[in-house]
């Protein structure tokens, strides 16, 4: 299916917006902590964690944007309308997790959208297993290593804070928050963004705008990283608030321990070209620092709600898509 040149710009600006309406629903991610621990105030948080989400391309390859371009649904497989319906299942289930204040994943609702669409048009052979495999599988994983990590530093907290007063140990991690607020921040630019330059990547390889090979031209990786960092400006905050107080009360120095323990995660799975969910990461995160001082410290009711959210991302992000790939089939 070759698209006119409006059409192209005119879904490209589909798949921006979805970048936007990322930057938009997983700002909380990125800010949640440093606001409810009071480290800044949300204003002031917003532009800290855009100004970061928009430098991350300089810090990080390309992995995680091949693999959504061409390690999910066949790259040969994938057209306009594939692309339009995955970006369609992905925006309206974002929407609707964020007007009803669900922290769920963006990222998982596009790969859900494209796996969709992917199979809509021609069934499993569309698939590429591996890759999904690994999408799914960093589901159960990257929470896990935040949790565990988040307590590995709780722990090394507490034993270089041993001889230091509580007003000193607040001093002290209200200013290291704004640096582990800062890597949190690049790690979600870094590894969010990089969805959606996969899907226009995709998109153009798909209009043969590539000279036969699949990159990611820089325009595609500015626009998306600026994307991003405008959604994130404007901030989620429906969403701060779950994910800041709801799931349980944090410090200056837990919250230093969640977004580091986070950021190592979301640093690893980047460079390791794995689509991960910053919603999951941080959360993980944010229920080890809770679990540290005494497991009732953690709302588990909230948390559970969150989980059953992750579950049922991909399925619905996924039907929302197949169901719009017929629709524009029948209309074309």
């Amino acid at each position: 299916m070759t698209l006119s040149f409006p059409l192209l710009v005119a879904l490209i600006g589909v798949a921006l917006a979805f970048d936007f309406l990322n930057g938009l629903h997983d700002a909380a991610n990125s800010i949640a902590t440093v606001v409810s621990t009071r480290v800044l105030k949300p204003h002031y948080a917003v532009v800290w964690a855009a100004f970061f989400n928009f430098i991350a391309f300089l810090v990080f390859g390309l992995h995680v944007a091949n693999t959504v371009g061409k390690g999910i649904v066949d790259a040969n497989v994938i057209d306009a309308a594939v692309i339009f319906a995955a970006l369609t299942g992905a925006i309206v289930w974002n929407l609707l997790t964020w007007l009803l204040g669900i922290p769920s994943s963006s990222s998982h609702a596009l790969i859900g959208g494209l796996i969709g669409a992917g199979l809509a048009k021609t069934g499993l052979s569309a698939i590429v297993w591996s890759g999904v495999i690994k999408t799914v599988s960093a589901i159960f994983i990257s929470p896990a290593v935040g949790l565990i990590l988040a307590l590995l530093l709780v722990l090394t907290v507490a034993w270089t804070s041993i001889r230091l007063t509580p007003m000193a140990v607040d001093r002290r991690y209200r200013r290291l928050q704004l640096f582990s607020a800062a890597l949190y921040s690049l790690g979600h630019g870094g590894n969010d963004a990089q969805k959606t330059m996969g899907i226009i990547a995709v998109l153009l390889y798909s209009q043969g705008l590539l000279g036969g090979e699949f990159s990611v031209p820089l325009w595609v990786v500015l626009s998306c990283q600026a994307a991003m960092a405008l959604g994130t400006l404007l901030g989620g905050w429906r969403i701060v608030h779950t994910m800041g107080s709801k799931i349980t009360r944090l410090t200056p120095a837990q919250g230093f321990c969640a977004e580091t323990g986070g950021a190592i995660t979301l640093f690893l799975a980047t460079i390791g070209g794995i689509p991960v969910s910053t919603t999951h990461t941080i959360t993980g995160a944010i229920v080890g620092v809770g679990a540290s001082r005494r497991l009732s410290a953690v709302r588990w009711n909230v948390a559970g709600n969150i989980v059953i959210a992750w579950f049922v991302t991909l399925p619905c992000a996924g039907l929302i898509a197949a169901v719009t790939y017929w629709l524009v089939r029948l209309a074309t």
